[in-house]
């Protein structure tokens, strides 16, 4: 997939418009399938977008025993299959970022699809597409990245796991760690991009305490 999504959350105001606007598109069926998540609520006022990473190898499609969870030929991991769906959200359990959501009323794992209806007919999605700050782009990477100061990040390591991703974490550019409470250290990485510049491979994951379920 050229295009995917980036998120900033240096530039996260807390406004919330992409989650009203997660609710218009159409395959959600009026739910939001993003959530603006504080990063230390004791300390600060911060905030940030959560939306699926979408894993080039997904968790959630791995531990999912009836093969709900499929992935598109361009990399975007979809939500469950409602045929398929057997309520027993192991994907919610496994995934490490915490983004699926069980739908109680509807019996089904739902999740951030980059709106598929939308970018597979190259629109973007609604949150990047109403975004006033920035801090959800969604674009190529030769496009978005020598626009920011900040680097792109897309490999992540939990414990002993590195989960590579196709959406993009951007961080500051002078860290060569991150540090997240309870979760480790996070080292850069050099690598080099299918363009031929270099770019900063870093990690990163986020503490949540939102529900598994709405």
């Amino acid at each position: 997939m050229e295009e995917t999504m980036f998120i900033d959350p240096q530039r996260c105001i807390g406004c919330r418009a992409c989650v009203a606007a997660c609710r218009e598109c159409a395959t959600h069926k009026g739910y939001s399938m993003i959530f603006v998540d504080y990063l230390d609520r004791a300390e600060t006022t911060a905030t940030m977008p959560t939306v699926c990473m979408h894993c080039k190898e997904p968790t959630c499609a791995l531990v999912c025993s009836a093969d709900a969870i499929k992935v598109s030929d361009d990399g975007v991991v979809m939500s469950a299959l409602k045929p398929r769906c057997l309520d027993c959200r192991n994907c919610v359990n496994a995934c490490p970022f915490g983004v699926p959501k069980y739908n109680t009323q509807m019996h089904l794992q739902m999740k951030c699809d980059m709106c598929y209806d939308r970018s597979s007919e190259g629109l973007k999605p609604m949150c990047a597409s109403v975004c006033p700050t920035g801090a959800i782009s969604f674009g190529k990477y030769e496009q978005i990245v020598p626009l920011r100061r900040t680097k792109p990040v897309n490999v992540h390591v939990f414990g002993n796991q590195k989960v590579e991703t196709r959406v993009y974490l951007m961080l500051p550019a002078d860290a060569d760690k991150v540090k997240i409470e309870g979760c480790g250290v996070f080292e850069g990485m050099l690598t080099r991009a299918e363009t031929e510049t270099e770019s900063w491979i870093d990690t990163q994951v986020e503490h949540s305490d939102k529900s598994n379920e709405f």
